[in-house]
């Protein structure tokens, strides 16, 4: 069975503070995570340590968010957010009326808004893979986790400026 590889559209900012987490976390990061399991280890049976637990269950969700982040650094296409041209893109910032309700939102990675108040909805989404490709104005539908048909047509594109 092959594995299909999703590259994400980074702007250099998200790239450079998701690499330095990325080195953080493998160096100081591990140190402190096994500093703080052997110190937990010393307390005595294991069994019934809840500071050795909590310890090695941090450390799970550390590597997993080291495995995450080398996986998405390494399939990431870097570089300014394109123009967005009105139409919807990785990287641009959509305004749509969805269901009724006006959104606006970003199309990509969730790591390019992550200082931001908007809600970001990733290519592969629903939504997003519904309006890649759409001139302000389209219409098209989606359908729903929960298999209801949701309308939406694009009111406005923009290029995302990280703002």
């Amino acid at each position: 069975m092959s594995q299909e590889t999703t590259v994400t559209f980074l702007t250099q900012e998200a790239f450079d503070r998701l690499n330095d987490e990325l080195t953080y976390l493998e160096t100081t990061g591990r140190t402190e995570i096994a500093k703080r399991i052997e110190a937990a280890r010393e307390e005595g049976d294991l069994k019934e340590n809840g500071g050795y637990h909590a310890a090695k269950d941090q450390q799970g969700v550390q590597e997993a968010r080291i495995v995450t982040l080398k996986s998405l650094l390494a399939h990431s296409k870097v570089g300014a957010a394109p123009e967005s041209n009105g139409i919807v893109e990785p990287g641009t910032l959509v305004t749509a009326v969805i269901a009724g309700e006006e959104d606006t939102f970003v199309v990509g990675n969730r790591e390019i808004a992550k200082d931001s108040d908007y809600s970001v909805y990733s290519e592969q989404s629903p939504i997003g893979s519904a309006i890649l490709g759409l001139k302000i104005g389209d219409k098209t539908h989606y359908t729903a986790p929960n298999g209801k048909e949701i309308a939406v047509e694009v009111t406005d594109v923009q290029t995302w400026t990280g703002q």
